[in-house]
């Protein structure tokens, strides 16, 4: 989206937040889910007039730490006793 003023145009950049509960639709996780990644450290959210949101910063980074591999654990299947 581009504004023009007195002969120049500026372009708006995207969104610098996001709230929580869209970006959940988006990418497909539950809010418990979203829950415990913030419990964790996981996934760094602003709290703006009591509600979640997410700066592109903090997805961008939660993005780069997922695809290397950061978040990975082991499966455990527990045994038969």
């Amino acid at each position: 989206m581009k504004i023009e003023s007195n002969d120049k145009t500026h372009a708006i950049p995207g969104p610098a937040v996001v709230s929580l509960s869209r970006w959940l639709e988006q990418v497909g996780v539950t809010t418990c889910t979203a829950w415990r990644w913030r419990k964790r450290g996981w996934l760094k959210t602003v709290n703006i007039a009591g509600r979640q949101y997410l700066t592109q910063e903090a997805i961008d980074e939660f993005h780069r730490r997922t695809s290397t591999g950061e978040f990975s654990q082991v499966n455990k299947v527990p045994t038969p006793k």
